[in-house]
């Protein structure tokens, strides 16, 4: 039986169309992920854990960021910065397959400056760090170091072994775009032009306090843009 010209052309279009759907949907897939912005690794201070990053992680979900990409990493924050170092690049890696991402942004507070700045100059970081932030950090050293005790205080202490290296040559290594915030009103970096980074975009804000750096509506919309 020969089969009609119509009756094949009809035949050949019911084997298209769902190609003709299935590729539409896949390549809007591949849009979505190309257009979503960079996973941002959240690196505390000299705290017990992560959770004084809740507010800020907050704004940036409400602001288009999905909450898959927002991490908000707990470490033992009484272990040497470079220590820590080596965590977070495993983070940061986790992170990275876990989002399909080639790049993270990193925002840091205090003194997760200093393990992140490591990671960036001795581990390879700043080819997988696309943004990273300062608030507050001790990047020169903080005389309030001197009263309290332990590797990382050690390692905050103005002059000490660990920052005389971090800062040795290129303080913002790579191509990664580095920003600082710093308070005049900081009264646990002292002083408080240990935070400014040569290379670095350099900012300082109204009279905050120190845990107000991570609060402050001003000082987010700047570090969205920063990241952004």
């Amino acid at each position: 039986m020969i089969k009609s010209p119509l009756r094949s052309a009809f035949a050949l279009l019911l084997a298209i169309v769902p190609l003709l759907v299935a590729a539409p949907a896949s390549a809007t897939a591949d849009q979505d992920k190309a257009l979503a912005p960079d996973p941002i690794v959240f690196v505390h201070g000299w705290n017990p854990d992560a959770s004084p990053w809740q507010n800020l992680a907050a704004r940036f979900q409400a602001d288009g960021w999905p909450a898959d990409r927002l991490d908000r990493w707990s470490y033992d924050a009484t272990q040497s910065n470079a220590t820590t170092a080596t965590r977070l690049a495993d983070e940061i890696e986790r992170v990275l397959a876990l989002t399909g991402a080639s790049k993270v942004d990193v925002i840091t507070h205090s003194m997760g400056s200093l393990s992140s700045r490591y990671y960036l100059k001795h581990l390879d970081g700043a080819a997988k760090v696309d943004a990273w932030v300062s608030l507050g950090g001790p990047n020169h050293g903080t005389e309030t170091a001197r009263w309290c005790g332990g590797a990382p205080c050690v390692e905050m202490r103005p002059g000490s072994e660990f920052l005389k290296d971090l800062n040795s040559g290129d303080e913002t290594p790579g191509t990664t775009r580095y920003g600082t915030w710093r308070s005049p009103c900081d009264n646990v970096i002292n002083p408080t032009g240990s935070v400014a980074l040569d290379g670095a975009l350099n900012r300082t804000t109204a009279c905050l306090g120190h845990s107000a750096l991570r609060t402050d509506e001003a000082v987010y919309n700047e570090v969205r843009t920063h990241v952004r």
